[in-house]
């Protein structure tokens, strides 16, 4: 079954010519004009990527990125950015978006984080199964099964590559993981990626999963050496 990429651009000859592409390579593809679409075509059909434009009609990028996260959405988000908007991308990785591309961007780049971002995606059937369990981390609970996370009962808002790091990171509980195995095992190989990307994803993590996020109890740094999680 080929996976079902939603594209959501209102530049519609950029639109039509990423969704030619992205077909080419066996991909199915859905398109939407502006933001109100996007979302109704989210809620309607299940989707494997959404490639998603910030600067939107209807509704923007960003506030769907929220809204779908809300929503209990955890398919991942490549979000395409302008060059001028630097603070619009760290506001959409940081609302739940997986990763960026800067426009005009170049299509083997992008084809290698759609790559990167579908074959750890947690809603693939193989990565679905590879680990039934639930692990019980004080008031942390981590279901592999459904790709949750939870706190005292209450989901926590991870995006998709959030979750794909902590849930690696308790699987290795109690071992030291080096930045660079976490970029390989969780990123895989995306030209350019560097090991700061780790650093800024375990600093959401602890800000959204850590009682005192300064003073870390469960994601531990490990100096020169990288992150271990104990607990």
């Amino acid at each position: 079954m080929n996976e079902h990429i939603l594209i959501v651009e209102d530049e519609q000859e950029l639109c039509m010519t990423l969704g030619d592409r992205l077909r080419s390579e066996g991909y199915a593809v859905d398109v939407a004009f502006d933001g109100k679409s996007g979302f109704e075509k989210m809620s309607q059909a299940p989707f494997d990527l959404l490639i998603l434009d910030l600067m939107l009609p209807m509704r923007s990028g960003l506030d769907l990125c929220v809204d779908l996260r809300r929503s209990g959405f955890t398919t991942p988000i490549l979000i395409l950015t302008a060059l001028s908007q630097s603070l619009e991308k760290v506001a959409g990785l940081k609302l739940g978006a997986d990763d960026y591309v800067t426009k005009p961007f170049d299509t083997l780049e992008l084809m290698a984080r759609v790559e990167a971002l579908l074959r750890r995606s947690p809603n693939r059937p193989e990565n679905m199964g590879a680990v039934q369990e639930v692990y019980r981390l004080g008031s942390i609970v981590l279901d592999t099964r459904k790709s949750r996370v939870s706190r005292d009962g209450q989901p926590v808002n991870l995006t998709s590559r959030e979750y794909q790091l902590f849930r690696y990171l308790v699987e290795h509980r109690g071992t030291t993981v080096s930045r660079e195995e976490l970029l390989e095992q969780v990123w895989g190989h995306i030209p350019g990626t560097l090991t700061r990307t780790v650093d800024m994803h375990i600093a959401s993590l602890r800000q959204k999963l850590e009682l005192q996020p300064k003073k870390p109890e469960m994601i531990i740094t490990i100096p020169l050496m990288g992150y271990k999680f104990q607990m």
